[in-house]
């Protein structure tokens, strides 16, 4: 199985499995001499980590990251940091009802048309748990980035229950399970979320993350655009199922006038975006505005509801999942989309050094 690695100059390498003894990643290319220890990374991970609410899983994982390599006195060292969490709460034998069948939304039947044998033990690498590991490569990549950058998500809409944009407040988004900036939002989802959960159902979400702080002209034309390396990552986190840019599909909708980021020149001499529909990249290139994506998060296909399922002799056959599954997953991917968009940008970070390391003033007009 090939492809468990993503990044050019800022390269992340995953394994592990849902059910094995650990899970792991190897980060390449982080340049030496950064501040780095455990205690950096491990707030990052406690915001991801299952059983932290009756609205996510109740695996319990403690999901405490080692670092066993790259790291010397405190300090990157310039070599591969490995990094390392031991799973310490499986439950294979939830599983073995679904040993010969494959469950509806899940990658069990793609996995064995490809390899011609699959983990089915908690989905293998087709599970969530592996979204630890980007979280904490993500923590590695903020550290690239610098105190600069400031990376933010939110839980924007659950079902079809969207937030109230105008309500927007970055306060609430620690003040409620679901990293919700409306308040009142996340008191309706409360309650949905119950029903949800008690019938053994469960439901979709959309995350917005945001990266403030960006340099200019990270990103190349045509092949290497920032936004399509964005898309691509956040379209790789498990069970989404979209992405979208700056006012995204939206755009569709408004006229040429209305969609143009229009300037003006500020009087210190840089320029001023008066909106940012763009989503802080033109051209594949960021433009200094924040960056802005969106993705949507399919309801977890785990349910306790029977649905229609063929097991791996041909049969016809009802299943259900038992076992500790997210009612909305889409909750603890917001810092996995927040790590997904430090790796990208710190990978374009180090390219753009690399490829311009002459580069103007930011956001100046005309060059000094």
């Amino acid at each position: 199985m090939s492809h468990n690695s993503f990044g050019h100059l800022f390269r992340v390498t995953t394994w592990g499995e849902s059910h094995g003894p650990a899970i792991g990643c190897v980060v390449d290319g982080c340049p030496p001499g950064l501040e780095l220890d455990e205690g950096w990374i491990q707030p990052f991970m406690d915001k991801r980590k299952p059983g932290t609410s009756k609205f996510v899983t109740q695996r319990q994982e403690p999901d405490e990251v080692r670092i066993l390599s790259g790291v010397f006195e405190g300090r990157t060292t310039g070599t591969p940091i490995a990094l390392h969490i031991d799973n310490q709460d499986q439950r294979s034998k939830d599983y073995g009802e679904i040993a010969k069948s494959f469950r509806p939304g899940h990658a069990d039947i793609a996995y064995e048309w490809k390899y011609g044998i699959r983990d089915y033990r908690g989905g293998g690498r087709a599970s969530a748990r592996e979204t630890a590991m980007r979280v904490a490569a993500g923590a590695v990549a903020r550290r690239v980035l610098g105190e600069g950058v400031v990376i933010r998500g939110a839980l924007v809409q659950i079902g079809a229950d969207r937030i109230d944009r105008e309500a927007w407040d970055w306060a609430e988004v620690g003040n409620n399970a679901f990293w919700c900036p409306d308040a009142k939002a996340a008191l309706r989802w409360e309650e949905q979320l119950s029903a949800v959960r008690k019938s053994g159902s469960s439901v979709g979400a959309v995350i917005e993350v945001r990266a403030e702080g960006v340099p200019v002209g990270l990103g190349a034309p045509i092949y290497g655009k920032l936004d399509a390396e964005i898309a691509a990552a956040l379209m790789s986190i498990n069970a989404v199922k979209g992405v979208e840019i700056g006012d995204g599909f939206a755009a569709a909708a408004l006229s040429g006038e209305e969609n143009a980021d229009e300037m003006r020149m500020r009087q210190d001499g840089h320029v001023e975006f008066l909106a940012n529909h763009a989503g802080g990249v033109l051209g594949g290139i960021s433009t200094g505005q924040p960056i802005v994506a969106r993705f949507a998060v399919k309801p977890t296909s785990s349910i306790l509801t029977p649905r229609q399922a063929v097991t791996l002799e041909g049969q016809n056959t009802d299943i259900l999942t038992k076992g500790r599954h997210d009612p909305c997953v889409g909750i603890r991917a917001v810092p996995v989309g927040e790590a997904m968009l430090a790796c990208v940008l710190a990978d374009h970070l180090l390219r753009h050094r690399a490829q311009n390391p002459g580069a103007p003033a930011q956001g100046r007009l005309p060059r000094e």
